[in-house]
């Protein structure tokens, strides 16, 4: 059974309702956060379509939209680091969906074994006008061999 999400009303009523009227953009896609619900850290950020956020609801587990591979995409489906939902928030405008996880598995997000996507931070230090600031990794070890999960050569 598909679910339905409820009709989009005036920005009043979007703000103020108690209804989940989500705005997915021209490519039916809305944007995705998702945050350690332990931690509060955020560890990914990703699309979902409407088939990604009906299942997420439905199942407590995490699907997204992979816009690279055109498909639906079951967060840890071939690294098990499945991202079990402890609670799915949405803003103001219900453009964006904020989405506390809880990580199975090693507690990695990232596809590159890393705890979380964001581990660089850029450096803001740089004094150097004419080139591109530095990346520093502030990620720690990965987690997981992305080469053996993933049996890329």
């Amino acid at each position: 059974m598909s679910m339905k999400f409820a009709k989009r009303g005036t920005a009043r009523e979007v703000e103020t309702s108690g209804v989940f009227a989500p705005k997915f953009d021209d490519s039916g896609l809305i944007p995705a956060i998702a945050q350690d619900a332990t931690s509060g850290e955020v560890i990914m950020f990703a699309f979902m379509n409407t088939t990604a956020l009906e299942k997420t609801i439905s199942t407590g587990i995490a699907h997204y939209w992979s816009r690279s591979r055109s498909k639906l995409w079951l967060k840890g489906e071939t690294s098990g680091e499945m991202q079990k939902v402890v609670e799915i928030r949405t803003d103001c405008d219900q453009d964006v969906v904020l989405i506390k996880v809880e990580v199975q598995g090693r507690g990695a997000t990232c596809h590159t074994g890393k705890r979380a996507c964001f581990y660089r931070k850029v450096d803001t230090d740089c004094e150097h006008s004419d080139t591109a600031p530095a990346l520093i990794d502030i990620g720690g070890e990965a987690l997981f061999d992305p080469k053996v999960v993933y049996k890329k050569q």
